[in-house]
């Protein structure tokens, strides 16, 4: 069997069987027992972080490769940005439309 030691710590797409059934499973590659691989996942859900962690077994592993980086932005950012693109958007509208602008600072997003 391989040793899959060189995705330590990486971030890692594992494809892998379940009886007649591929799988996906996607985390940063935490351990390597040498029999099995384990993933790990951070969470954070209504304020509460959590984790889940997968056990692999070798013989079960179909496919592992190393995930693509993403440029992953955290949730409250998301929703800023899309806020003030929302507000640009409306305020360019109104421009374009010829009728003046109830306020000319743009809008501050509502923070949880």
């Amino acid at each position: 069997m391989a040793s899959f030691a060189q995705f330590l710590g990486r971030r890692v797409t594992v494809q892998y069987r379940v009886g007649d059934v591929l799988l996906p499973a996607s985390g940063t590659f935490s351990a390597d027992s040498g029999r099995s691989i384990f993933l790990e996942q951070h969470v954070e859900q209504r304020g509460k972080r959590s984790y889940f962690r997968w056990e692999i077994p070798y013989p079960f592993i179909h496919k592992i490769e190393e995930a693509q980086e993403e440029a992953v932005e955290e949730p409250a950012q998301a929703e800023a940005s899309s806020a003030t693109q929302d507000a640009q958007q409306a305020a360019a509208a109104s421009a374009a439309s010829g009728s003046p602008s109830p306020s000319s600072v743009p809008l501050r997003p509502k923070t949880v």
